[in-house]
């Protein structure tokens, strides 16, 4: 618009509103001159070549109004002026300035009529807001005549008869607070009358006519004293809502719920009751040990108050330790009798209203509140039964565990097992729980109890394993664990017993629950001593002994047979006379009066040692406990377990651990045995024995649990050939655990019976990985010998001094294989020899044959994998060497199939692959090692191929390589 207007100037145009006064637009215009008059003479007479010179005006004319277009075209002069051509260029401008001057001409005469229009509307609006204005003022002037006239009187009026209402309003007030005032005085009496239900009545009635006139500020202090005064009325009702929690009465509880009910707050005094509950367990547990205390300490000293109750329990004595247990159940047995009652009171309580509102069923809105409260009692009745047993058990965890009772008779710590018995029975029928809590706090002390008696007998089977020779200990063939008298009574339950702590109280629960039993009066533990001496007394003499000191003594004479002449123990162990076992003996010693088993002159009695007698009897000794102190089953049968772990693992240090051995990668340990044999190494073995007495406590309480590795004795050796490396002494050893391992599984049924469900995955595993890898540990124990038996480095000796380049198809097989076979021969006969002091069972003789010969196979292709130069008559005189072994093998021993039979079969017939094979073959044949591998490349096929095919090979078999890497 701006760009426009500066157009107009510039032609000398005016605004529309100058024009308006003007006669015409046109006459304001100036003349123009001749040459202007030529110039728009020869303007394109029509409006598009006029439209076409306007657009070929340079954008920067129409850039803004500060622009200088004077200097601009001064600027674009060039440096060497013609006239002709500054007179051609001023001409074109002229032309450009005369087609905008025209097209705005046109445009202004064009909008005229338009913008004419417009301006006599704004005038004639101009008019009209003129009048209105006078309108306004007249009618403001009028309106006020009419409010000196007419409307403040009348309104005066009206002002004063509503002033008078209100004052009568006023003094209706002023009488009901005079009335509310008296009510208060009324509510105090009441209160003091403990009429709570009334008094919460008339505090409530007096609220809600408060509460129409709370605008006063004597009844906003009336009110906040009414508040005061009903709660004061919750704390007396919360005091006596307290009381309920050691001695229920009907009477007293039927008034404090009325009053709780009418303020609303059924729920509140249910959450109440439960903290009261709390509270009562927390004051009366204290009191009662506090009380002990004190009379044990023989002074008046106040300092034991100030102690927590875990501190407190620290100083109970072991001579006050039991009758502080017994009154503590008793008072935990009234809370908890109260709490019963409680439940009871609103059961039939909810009866009653129910009934009642099955009659009358007008007020719908008030019965679902109702039996939304009844519903929320009960459910908080029924969540807090768990939560009260809870508490009860942590209050007698903390007490049980404040005491060590290793030390007490074996007569007192079965009375506090029945205690805790009949209480872990309480808590299941008051709320079905298992006492989780009291049984792993019980399970500790049974366990500290029994810990120190495991601890004694683990070093004492340190001392037999080391001391052990490794001597077969005769026995009757029909030798049975069940004819040993830790065992015998096994015979008098199959099954095993139940704790007598439970019997009396599961024939009590068949009849009636002992809530039911001493609702109205008595104590059930109060029945514990009497009953006490009958039951220990019966439970003793199911295991043949009077006490335990007896039963000790007993033990500790049954247990010296390490003192006791050889003679002696035979006489003692073939003279029990008893049952037929129930087990027969192993499937693997009945085969016997095979050529293998190397047995002619042996009876087929087990093989074990008077170290695996002596760990029968533990376990015999270990199982009777375990009846006697049901709650610590899990933990004896760990400790059984340890017995059988440490005994392994020293069977295995002593003669199956050989790392060179065990790096040939043959598989001989199972990735079980080996998972086995570290774990028992990890929790059992103590490794520092003469580690630095500085260590943490954490380390030497972990070194506590653990037992030091055992050390085999100086008097067994395993080093002599004519012995065949001790093979005697292992086949003992190992024979031995595999006939413990037997037993184990015989007993598998009876642990199984009495072990905690929660626990049985514990006893699955220890059988599974642990038990059933006895036999498993045969194949490392005799690797060692059958590695050692037979010289395998001067076979390889003999295979190199072979010629196998030759050029005819030999007939005659080489003389390493007649010096191999007359190695087995001799492994054959001390092989017999061995078996005349010690019965070989078949699976011991095959194994020891089975690693023999795969050793020797292994050794063959080792041997050939070493030939420098062969020929297709040589491969032919590898395999008429390898059949010639086989056949002389099989004479020697029954084992078919001749093992790694097929190793050495494949590898000869490996010579005789093309190329395109030999690639497919190797990556196939992963068993082979690099060496073994390269040299069938090297020597096969090294003069057929090229260098290019052969490092192609080559790097086939690096690649193979790499994942063994």
């Amino acid at each position: 618009m701006q760009k426009i207007k500066s157009l107009m100037t510039r032609q000398g145009l005016r605004s529309p509103q100058e024009s308006v006064n003007d006669l015409s637009p046109i006459e304001n215009l100036r003349i123009p001159t001749k040459e202007e008059l030529r110039e728009l003479h020869e303007e394109p007479p029509d409006p598009q070549a006029q439209q076409e010179i306007i657009n070929s005006i340079e954008e920067v004319y129409f850039s803004n109004d500060s622009f200088d277009i004077v200097k601009y075209e001064l600027e674009r002069l060039p440096p060497v002026l013609s006239l002709q051509e500054l007179e051609e260029y001023r001409d074109k401008l002229k032309q450009q300035q005369a087609a905008v001057s025209k097209k705005v001409a046109d445009l202004i005469l064009e909008k005229q009529p338009a913008y004419v229009e417009e301006l006599e509307r704004v005038t004639s609006l101009q008019s009209g807001l003129q009048l209105a204005a006078v309108i306004c003022t007249n009618g403001r002037r009028h309106l006020n005549i009419a409010k000196e006239g007419f409307t403040q009187t009348s309104l005066g009026l009206l002002a004063n008869q509503r002033k008078r209402q209100l004052l009568i309003g006023l003094l209706k007030s002023l009488r009901t607070i005079k009335t509310l005032q008296r009510t208060d005085v009324r509510l105090s009496e009441m209160l003091e009358e403990e009429d709570y239900p009334g008094a919460i009545q008339l505090c409530l009635e007096c609220q809600k006519a408060a509460s129409t006139f709370k605008h006063y500020s004597c009844i906003s202090e009336l009110n906040s004293k009414l508040q005061d005064t009903l709660e004061q009325i919750e704390e007396q009702l919360d005091v006596a809502l307290s009381k309920i929690c050691k001695n229920f009465d009907i009477n007293h509880y039927t008034k404090v719920q009325q009053a709780y009910r009418l303020l609303g707050k059924t729920q509140t005094a249910m959450d109440q009751l439960h903290m009261h509950f709390t509270q009562a367990i927390h004051n009366t547990v204290f009191q009662v040990v506090l009380g002990y205390v004190e009379l044990c300490a023989g002074n008046t000293d106040t300092k034991f108050q100030k102690l927590q109750y875990k501190d407190l329990c620290t100083h109970i004595t072991s001579d006050s330790y039991i009758p502080c247990l017994a009154d503590l159940c008793k008072a935990l047995w009234e809370v908890m009798l109260s709490y019963y009652r409680t439940m009871q009171w609103h059961e039939n309580h909810d009866q009653d209203e129910a009934a009642v509102v099955s009659s009358d069923g007008n007020n719908v809105i008030g019965t679902e509140e109702n039996s939304f409260d009844r519903n929320y009692v009960k459910k908080k009745l029924e969540h807090g039964l768990s939560r009260i047993w809870q508490d009860v058990q942590l209050k007698v965890k903390t007490y049980l565990l404040g005491t060590d009772l290793s030390n007490f008779k074996y007569d007192d710590f079965i009375f506090v097992l029945d205690v805790i018995s009949r209480l872990m029975q309480v808590g299941e029928e008051f709320c079905g729980s298992k006492s989780e809590v009291l049984q792993e706090s019980i399970r500790k002390q049974s366990v500290n109890y029994f810990k120190t008696y495991h601890r004694t007998r683990l070093e004492e089977l340190r001392m037999f394993l080391e001391n052990e020779t490794w001597e077969l200990c005769p026995v009757k063939s029909s030798f049975s664990i069940l004819q040993l008298h830790e065992f015998k009574f096994m015979e008098q339950s199959r099954s095993p017993s139940v704790s007598p702590s439970k019997q009396p109280a599961s024939a009590a629960s068949s009849a009636v629950t002992l809530f039911e039993q001493y609702c109205a009066a008595g104590n059930p533990f109060e029945i514990q001593a009497d009953s006490k001496d009958d039951e220990t007394e019966d439970v003793l003499a199911s295991n043949g002994y009077e006490s335990d000191e007896q039963e000790k003594s007993a033990y500790q004479e049954y247990d010296s047979d390490s003192d006791v002449p050889e003679e002696l123990k035979r006489d003692y162990v073939d003279e029990q006379t008893g049952d037929a076992p129930i087990k027969s003996v192993s499937r693997e010693t009945l085969r016997s009066r095979k050529r293998s088993d190397y047995n002619l002159n042996k009876v087929n009695a087990p093989i074990l040692t008077n170290t695996t007698l002596n760990v029968i009897r533990l376990v015999g000794k270990y199982m009777q406990m375990m009846n006697i102190l049901k709650p610590i089953a899990f933990d004896v049968i760990h400790f059984m377990s340890q017995l059988f772990d440490y005994y392994l693992y020293a069977v295995y240090t002593f003669f199956g651990r050989n790392d060179m051995f065990e790096s040939t990668g043959l598989g001989l340990s199972s990735s079980r045995l080996r998972t086995t044999l570290n774990r028992i190494q990890e929790s059992l073995i103590d490794l520092e024995v003469s580690a630095d007495p500085s260590g943490t406590l954490t380390a030497a309480e972990e070194r506590k649990e653990k037992v030091p590795s055992p050390h085999l004795s100086h008097l067994v050796v395993l080093t002599s050939g004519n012995s065949l490396y001790g093979l005697a002494e292992r086949v003992v050893a190992t024979e031995s655990l595999v006939f413990l391992a037997e037993q184990f599984e015989f007993l598998q049924p009876h642990l199984d019976a009495v072990m905690p469900a929660a626990k049985k995955p514990f006893l699955q595993q220890f059988y599974s990985q642990t038990v059933s890898t006895a036999s498993e540990l045969r194949k490392p124990v005799y690797w060692i010998v059958a590695a050692k038996a037979i010289d395998y480095e001067q076979m390889l000796l003999l295979m190199a001094n072979v010629k196998w380049d030759v050029k005819e198809i030999m007939s005659q097989h080489n003389v390493y294989v007649d010096a191999l076979l007359k190695e087995f021969e001799e492994f054959n006969r001390r092989l017999n020899d061995v078996s005349k002091r010690v019965r070989i069972p078949l699976p011991v003789s095959n194994i020891l044959w089975e690693h023999c010969i795969r050793l020797a196979n292994r050794t063959l292709v080792e041997g050939y994998a070493n030939v420098k130069k062969c020929s297709n008559e040589g491969r032919a005189l590898m395999q008429l060497d390898f059949q010639q072994f086989l056949m002389k093998l099989e004479k020697l021993t029954d084992i078919r199939p001749i093992p790694d039979k097929e190793f050495v079969e494949t590898y000869i017939k490996a010579y005789y692959l093309t190329e395109n094979d030999m690639e497919s073959w190797i990556k196939e044949h992963r068993e082979y090692s690099t060496k073994q591998l390269t040299n069938l490349v090297n020597i096969c096929l090294g003069t057929y191929i090229n260098k290019k095919a052969r490092q192609k090979l080559l790097a086939t078999i690096d690649d193979t390589d790499r994942p063994k890497r």
